[in-house]
């Protein structure tokens, strides 16, 4: 766990999450990507215990709540994101940790259900020992289900010649973000790399989903420097696993 770098990353989220208030939640994936109407992941959520690991403004647990899931339960890095998600969440009952997903801070093992994390995980500085933290959260052949932006999406760059790699797919480790405007270090991994880490921690694979969707409320709403279409027709934005806890 790098501790450094979740200063730098909590400080940002403290002053830049009423920014983000509701954005990529539940039912939503990520940018392009098709949603929960649309692929059904989580199945049937009634009286379910669910985790949300990154649960950001709470959004996708008032989505569990509205899913009647029995059991909300939330980890978020920052303390204005747990703050915002307090205030989302009033009058339910969710119970809500600011921590680093590195580490318990006293979640219950082998409990949840599911454990969830939607556009998140990808903020972690050491990904196995998340991995392994929310394995344990689970109990036997639970589910697991993750969004992130796509392994490939950050390494292509939009140049006037077209769509060039800025950085070999094969280069992994922190980097900085370039479309925040507060510092902000992300950790890029190749595909494998999820794959692998996934199944040293206990988990079986069930689906990985890179598709894209297109809308013209998503073209008008992304259409920014960074989630560009001409970079989107081209290189996925998400990747999503579905995984089991082996039994």
């Amino acid at each position: 766990m790098n501790t450094d770098t979740l200063t730098i990353n909590k400080t940002s989220w403290d002053e830049v999450a009423q920014n983000f208030f509701g954005r990529t939640a539940l039912p939503e994936y990520g940018p392009f990507a098709p949603d929960e109407k649309e692929l059904n992941l989580f199945g049937d959520l009634n009286h379910k215990k669910v985790l949300d690991i990154g649960c950001g403004s709470g959004h996708s647990l008032k989505y569990m709540h509205e899913k009647n899931a029995d059991e909300l339960w939330g980890l978020d890095l920052s303390s204005s994101q747990i703050q915002a998600a307090t205030e989302l969440l009033e009058g339910m009952t969710a119970k809500l940790f600011q921590s680093p997903m590195e580490v318990n801070p006293g979640i219950p093992e082998s409990h949840f259900d599911i454990v969830y994390s939607i556009f998140a995980l990808g903020w972690t500085t050491n990904l196995e020992q998340t991995l392994t933290n929310i394995n344990h959260y689970l109990k036997p052949g639970g589910s697991f289900i993750f969004s992130w932006e796509h392994p490939l999406f950050s390494r292509v760059r939009n140049t006037e010649h077209g769509l060039l790699f800025s950085k070999s797919y094969h280069e992994e480790g922190p980097y900085e973000h370039e479309a925040w405007n507060h510092p902000a270090i992300m950790q890029q991994h190749k595909t494998s790399t999820y794959v692998n880490s996934l199944v040293k921690a206990g988990f079986k694979i069930e689906k990985i989903i890179e598709e894209i969707r297109v809308s013209e409320e998503l073209l008008s709403r992304d259409s920014n420097r960074w989630y560009n279409w001409e970079k989107v027709k081209a290189v996925p934005t998400t990747i999503i696993f579905k995984c089991q806890k082996n039994k």
